[in-house]
C-alpha cells in the first residue's frame, strides 16, 4: 500500500502541476527483481486511488524481465529471476542490467486546456486529453 500510495502522489502531483481535471491511465513498469507484487499493487490501486485526480484511473502494469551482463565473457542476455547465470559462458559473476526497477512509465492526463505535450486525444465532450 505505501508503494501504491506514493506512486498516487506523484500522479496527483503531476495532475495539479498541468491542471488537470483528471487522470486516465497510469502505467508502471516492474521488474522481475523489484520487490513489488504486480497483483498486490493491482489491489492497492483499486483502494488507494479515491481521491482528488484519480477516482477513474486505470492502473496498466507492464513486466519487466531480469536482464544481466557477464563480467567475464561480457555476453549481455535475459535471465531467470533466481538463476542469474550468463548463458554464453555459464558464469556467475554478472551485473544486473535491468529488471529491479519500478518505473512510472506514463500518465494520461484529462481536461487539460490548451496544454503543450506530445500527444493529445479529444473526447466525447470536447475536452482535450494529454499523454
Amino acid at each position: 500500500m505505501a508503494v501504491c500510495n506514493e506512486l498516487l502522489a506523484q500522479v496527483r502531483a503531476t495532475a495539479q502541476q498541468h491542471g488537470a481535471r483528471g487522470v486516465g491511465t497510469i502505467t508502471v513498469r516492474i521488474g522481475a527483481l523489484s520487490g513489488v507484487e504486480p497483483d498486490l499493487l493491482e489491489r492497492a490501486f483499486t483502494i488507494a486511488r479515491a481521491g482528488d485526480y484519480t477516482d477513474a484511473a486505470r492502473l496498466v502494469i507492464e513486466t519487466i524481465g531480469v536482464r544481466i551482463r557477464c563480467r567475464a565473457c561480457g555476453n549481455e542476455n535475459d535471465a531467470a529471476a533466481n538463476r542469474l547465470l550468463c548463458s554464453a559462458c555459464g558464469g556467475y559473476a554478472v551485473d544486473l542490467v535491468g529488471g529491479d526497477e519500478l518505473l512510472l512509465a506514463r500518465i494520461e492526463l484529462q481536461g487539460i486546456p490548451d496544454a503543450e505535450f506530445s500527444k493529445q486525444d479529444q473526447n466525447a465532450q470536447g475536452e482535450k486529453n494529454y499523454v
